[in-house]
């Protein structure tokens, strides 16, 4: 059941986690996944003009956390404990940066979902990623 709309993610994002901002914007918002956009820019790039691991790391790691609050509300102190992405191939450097989110389980302790990034306009990913988030006691 989603229990966090796109406008009040936005705003508890803007709230207590306004970093987040430097990997993008919350786009669509349903129930257990989350898109975000993030506009590549040239502080994105690393040499040889493609985006930086860093940074698609960052959009896969908000893109979830904003897919696991959709689901349990709220909780600021959700945090990860473990992500691993794969970098499948190179990001177009002029396109802005998608990443699709989906929890594939919300325990009482854990959340645990898959994240795609691709560069807009483009099908295949470039880096897939799976995150597994710490859910405070209580929330």
């Amino acid at each position: 059941m989603q229990v966090m709309s796109l406008e009040e993610m936005r705003l508890f994002l803007q709230d207590h986690f306004p970093q987040g901002d430097q990997y993008g914007q919350v786009e669509e918002l349903g129930d257990g996944w989350a898109v975000m956009r993030l506009a590549v820019g040239d502080d994105h790039l690393r040499p040889g003009g493609t985006v930086s691991g860093p940074t698609m790391m960052g959009l896969a790691d908000v893109a979830l956390y904003a897919a696991l609050l959709s689901r349990i509300g709220p909780v600021a102190l959700a945090v990860t404990i473990n992500l691993n992405i794969n970098f499948l191939r190179k990001p177009r450097p002029d396109a802005d940066l998608l990443a699709r989110a989906e929890m594939l389980k919300v325990g009482k302790r854990l959340g645990v979902g898959e994240v795609y990034v691709r560069s807009a306009g483009d099908d295949e990913p470039v880096a897939h990623a799976t995150i597994t988030y710490s859910i405070p006691e209580g929330a």
